[in-house]
This record gives structure tokens, C-alpha cells and sequence, in this order.
């Protein structure tokens, strides 16, 4: 019957917290619903309408148990799921001892039984190493170097060593110290950088190796080094004068291989002349042989007529190629001087007019002036003969 249904009017006999005697109880007791819920859930309170319970020993009902451990295996099967990204790789522990290396996916383990620790394999990672450091000469330079690595073995890297990119920085720090400090400071600020690098990631390699890091060095880069700020003036100047010395030893070998060849040329001009000057000495004294050879049985034939004759043609040529002649009056004391170069002057004065006038009339000068010097030329021509004979006789 409702609440409030008609052509009853008394309506406090249907009060909803009344029971149907009439008598007023009340809200219900809390404490009783929960009981009723458990009971007709079977974990305990009152079952049915009699309100009896089915206890065990005064602790929840067997059913009970069972619905609780069904709830619980399937929370700890749920929370037994993970996921590895994609650039990651899994290292399982079972018990806390290594068991297995899982991919990227979607996997399962037991959980409490079996942990997963995720390492980033795919993605480079990189860190700076950097101090003051002394060079062989006994400077000291400040150094930064850019290391590039990445994890190739994730079981080596979490538990071969204790921290394995600490180890890494450090073994990275004594590699370049002891690269630099083999190295001169000149080198290590200019021209020997890149053999720094080398050598310093071709050792770090060895260092690294026996430790079994899981790591692989992909490269490093060495930063520009520079000198203490105390004394960075005074190292820019150095540098800079060794940017001159390089470039005046630039411009000398350009210097260099634009003379080198313009001297190999007159090199061989001068051997070809050499030879051409022992060729003509050579020939010139076959000549001269040959010319002994023909005088010869004339001396022997004739030797006092050949002796006179070249003592002759001897003071022709001799005097031939002189301006000025004493000579010695027989039965006096004195000596008489000719000027023969005034004479001469005197000649070839008188004879360039004759020469303008056969250049004019387009004749051989040779024939115009030949009977005004036919004595001089007599001269020379008997001195050029008397030296050769002079020579061969003499030879």
C-alpha cells in the first residue's frame, strides 16, 4: 500500500520508519545494515530473516576468503604488465639476481618475484671534460673535450661497475691529461689538435676496455683550448707571431717556385755556353795543332829563316794592338816616341767624310776608304796571321 493512499486518514500508521504495528523505532541502525549487506554477501553478520550468522571459529567464512584471494591474484596479475619504450632495452632481476634482457613491447612479470630496470640504448648521450692541465714544456692550458657515447650493453652498464658513467668521465679525464701532458703547448693550442683527439680517444678506448662499461665511445671533439686569463695577452701575441712565421714560410716557398725556374733556366744557359766555349777552345786548338803541324818541316827545312820570320810577324802583332811605339835609334841614346793613336784619330777623322759620302751614293764603304787605310789594314791582317803563326811556333 503507498504511502499517502487515498481514504486512509490516518497516515502516521504508514510512517516508512514506523514498523507495521504502529510502533515508532526510529532511523535503523547503521551498524545493522552493514551487518545485513555482509550476511547476504556470505563474508559474515546476519544471514536472512532470522538474523542467524555461519562463523568459523568467529573470523570470516570460508567464501570469504576465497572472493579476497581472487581479488588480490587478479591485482597482482594486472600490476604485473610494463612497458619498455622503443629506444630502451629491460633488464629483468628475479630475486635480484640477473635473468633475462627484454626488447621494447609490451611485457609481463611476476610481481614481487621479478624487477625490470630500463636503459636508453638507442640515443647518444654525451659530457665535457675539462681543467687546467700541464703540457710537456711545463705550461699550463686549459682543456675541454665533448665526449659522444652510448650503452651497447645494458647488463655491463648497471652492473659491471659501480657507476658506470662516472667511471667513464674519469678514465676520459686521465686519458686527455696524459695526452696533453706528452704534448707541447704550441701543438695543443694550434697545429696539433687533431692529434690530440686521436690519441686521446685511441687511449681511452684501451682504458675502458678492461672494465667492461657497455659502453661505446662514438667520438670526441676537443674544444679550442686556451691559456690561463693571466696570461691569455702575452699567448695571443705568441700565436700570432706563429700565424706570421707561417705565412712569411708560405710566401718564401711562393717566392721560391717563382725563381727556382727562371734559375734552372740560366743554369742551363750556362752550361750550353760552357759547352759551346770548350767546344770552340777544342776546336781552336786542333786548329792551332794542325797549323804547328804544316809549320812544322818548314823549320825544320829552314830553321833560321823560319825563326826570323816569326819573330816578324810576332812585333806585327804586337804592335798592331797598341797606340803607342818607342823606338830605339841604332847608335844613339835616345828614343823616339810615335804617337800612333793621335795618327789614327787623325785617320778616321779624314775618313768619315768619304764613308757619309759612299752611304749616300749607296756604295760599299769598304772600297771608298780601302786606299787611305790599305796600310793599317795590311797591318792587321799580317798581325791576326802573325799571332796565329806566333802561337803555333811558340806551342
Amino acid at each position: 500500500m503507498a504511502w499517502n493512499q487515498p481514504g486512509n486518514g490516518n497516515n502516521n500508521d504508514r510512517d516508512p520508519w514506523k514498523n507495521q504495528g504502529g510502533r515508532d523505532q526510529g532511523p535503523p541502525d547503521l551498524d545493522e545494515a552493514i551487518k545485513n549487506l555482509l550476511g547476504k554477501l556470505g563474508l559474515g553478520g546476519n544471514k536472512g530473516k532470522g538474523g542467524g550468522s555461519n562463523k568459523t571459529g568467529g573470523g570470516f567464512p570460508a567464501r570469504g576468503f576465497g572472493v579476497i584471494a581472487i581479488i588480490a591474484v587478479a591485482i597482482w596479475f594486472i600490476a604485473g604488465f610494463y612497458t619498455v619504450k622503443e629506444a630502451e632495452r629491460g633488464v629483468v632481476l628475479r630475486f635480484g639476481q640477473y635473468h633475462n634482457l627484454v626488447e621494447s613491447g609490451l611485457h609481463w612479470r611476476p610481481l614481487f618475484v621479478d624487477s625490470v630496470q630500463t636503459v636508453d640504448v638507442s640515443n647518444v648521450q654525451q659530457f665535457q671534460s675539462e681543467g687546467f692541465m700541464l703540457t710537456q714544456d711545463e705550461n699550463v692550458v686549459h682543456v675541454e673535450l665533448d665526449v659522444q657515447y652510448r650503452i651497447v650493453n645494458p647488463r655491463d652498464y648497471l652492473y659491471a661497475v659501480e657507476n658506470a658513467d662516472n667511471s667513464l668521465a674519469q678514465a676520459t679525464d686521465s686519458a686527455l691529461r696524459y695526452v696533453v701532458g706528452h704534448t707541447t703547448m704550441d701543438e695543443v693550442l694550434t697545429v696539433g689538435r687533431e692529434a690530440v683527439r686521436q690519441n686521446t680517444l685511441e687511449l681511452l678506448e684501451n682504458i675502458i676496455a678492461p672494465y667492461q662499461l657497455g659502453i661505446q665511445v662514438v667520438d670526441i671533439n676537443l674544444l679550442p683550448a686556451r691559456p690561463p686569463e693571466a696570461v691569455k695577452d702575452a699567448f695571443d701575441d705568441a700565436i700570432a707571431a706563429q700565424e706570421d712565421e707561417q705565412r712569411f714560410i708560405r710566401e718564401a716557398e711562393a717566392y721560391a717556385r717563382e725563381i727556382e725556374p727562371l734559375a734552372r733556366g740560366q743554369v742551363r744557359r750556362v752550361l750550353q755556353e760552357a759547352q759551346a766555349y770548350r767546344e770552340q777552345v777544342v776546336l781552336k786548338a786542333q786548329g792551332e795543332v794542325a797549323r804547328f803541324n804544316e809549320l812544322l818541316p818548314q823549320y825544320k827545312a829552314a830553321p833560321q829563316v823560319t825563326r826570323e820570320r816569326l819573330y816578324i810577324e810576332t812585333l806585327e802583332n804586337i804592335y798592331s794592338n797598341t797606340a803607342k811605339v818607342m823606338v830605339d835609334v841604332e847608335g844613339s841614346n835616345n828614343m823616339m816616341y810615335l804617337p800612333l793613336d793621335k795618327i789614327l784619330e787623325k785617320q778616321r777623322a779624314s775618313e768619315q767624310p768619304a764613308r757619309n759620302e759612299a752611304s749616300s751614293t749607296n756604295s760599299r764603304p769598304t772600297e771608298s776608304v780601302q786606299p787611305s787605310s790599305s796600310t793599317t789594314t795590311r797591318s792587321n791582317n799580317s798581325g791576326i796571321r802573325t799571332s796565329d803563326r806566333f802561337n803555333d811556333g811558340r806551342g
